[in-house]
């Protein structure tokens, strides 16, 4: 069995997070960031998924725009270009530059998450990994696929060797929200039927 974001997506979702969580959206942009795995408990807070199939793809995720908050802080000084006019045999105004200035904070958890957690095969996991994430707050879960072939109905062992610390200051997400949520879900099921049936059909 080879590891892909789709077979460990479906391995949490069908195992992990089947019970106690409304609904589980793969691939979404709805917290402002693209997650994974979007889960959305029974209490609705949001708990963001990412998932890793390499060790450079987990060491690159720090550099991601969602671990940064960005917060302007002036200008930079006004840089101006002249460059030579052939009609006037002069210098003439180019381009005239202002760029802001921004100061980088690093960030806890990602906006609007109650708890994120990186997942990856188990085999490419080194505890020295926990240094490279961005945050110490994310929790890891491994997925072992150590067995097979298995029967299709049994599950891919998942083990969580980091819990994940709640956000406290992230808010529940509203009834209506979470409706528009589980319409997204609902959506991507009858797409996915749509590409069977094409794939079936060719």
């Amino acid at each position: 069995m080879m590891w892909s974001e789709t077979s460990i997506a479906r391995a949490l979702a069908r195992q992990t997070f089947n019970r106690k969580y409304l609904v589980v959206v793969p691939n979404c942009i709805w917290t402002g960031h693209e997650c994974d795995l979007l889960v959305v408990t029974e209490n609705l807070r949001i708990i963001d998924v990412e998932i890793k199939i390499s060790r450079a793809d987990l060491k690159a995720d720090a550099k991601k725009e969602k671990w940064w908050q960005r917060e302007h802080i002036g200008y930079w000084p006004t840089v101006t270009e002249m460059r030579h006019c052939d009609w006037s045999n002069d210098l003439a105004l180019f381009r005239r530059d202002r760029r802001g200035r921004y100061k980088s904070t690093p960030k806890d958890w990602p906006s609007k998450v109650w708890k994120h957690y990186y997942a990856l095969p188990k085999d490419i996991w080194h505890p020295d990994l926990f240094a490279a994430l961005p945050s110490a707050q994310s929790g890891v879960l491994l997925l072992d696929r150590e067995g097979y072939p298995r029967p299709v109905d049994d599950g891919i062992r998942v083990e969580c060797v980091r819990r994940a610390t709640p956000n406290r200051d992230a808010p529940s997400i509203s009834p209506a929200a979470a409706v528009d949520i589980a319409r997204l879900a609902s959506l991507r099921m009858w797409d996915a039927f749509a590409r069977l049936e094409e794939k079936e059909a060719g």
